[in-house]
């Protein structure tokens, strides 16, 4: 049987670049690309925002952030048409979202 001290054992050979080098490595993993949405899906997205709007009925909206999805949950305040955003107010406080980097919206009953 053979009894070292495993990783421990090698740590102390590991420089600080190796160390950030192998964190980025495994943040690779984790990455999703960035979905492609064609005529169809943006439509529906706007709609689900207009809906959403009009009722004041609470929405869950997917962004893409640095590849990954980040969910958040509350109801469309403002939509501002000119600078392209809209501004959820959830229980967290008021969120400014860029159009462009919403994935989808569904209206939560």
């Amino acid at each position: 049987m053979i009894r070292d001290r495993g990783n421990i054992k090698w740590t102390a050979m590991m420089l600080s670049e190796h160390v950030a080098e192998l964190r980025r490595w495994q943040n690779e993993d984790h990455y999703e690309g960035r979905p492609e949405l064609d005529d169809f899906d943006l439509q529906a997205i706007q709609y689900e925002i207009e809906v959403a709007k009009k009722r004041e009925c609470e929405v869950q909206v997917k962004l893409w952030d640095k590849g990954k999805s980040v969910l958040y949950m509350g109801v469309i305040k403002e939509i501002n048409v000119e600078s392209m955003w809209i501004t959820v107010d959830s229980p967290f406080g008021r969120d400014r979202m860029q159009v462009k980097d919403i994935i989808s919206v569904q209206i939560a009953e």
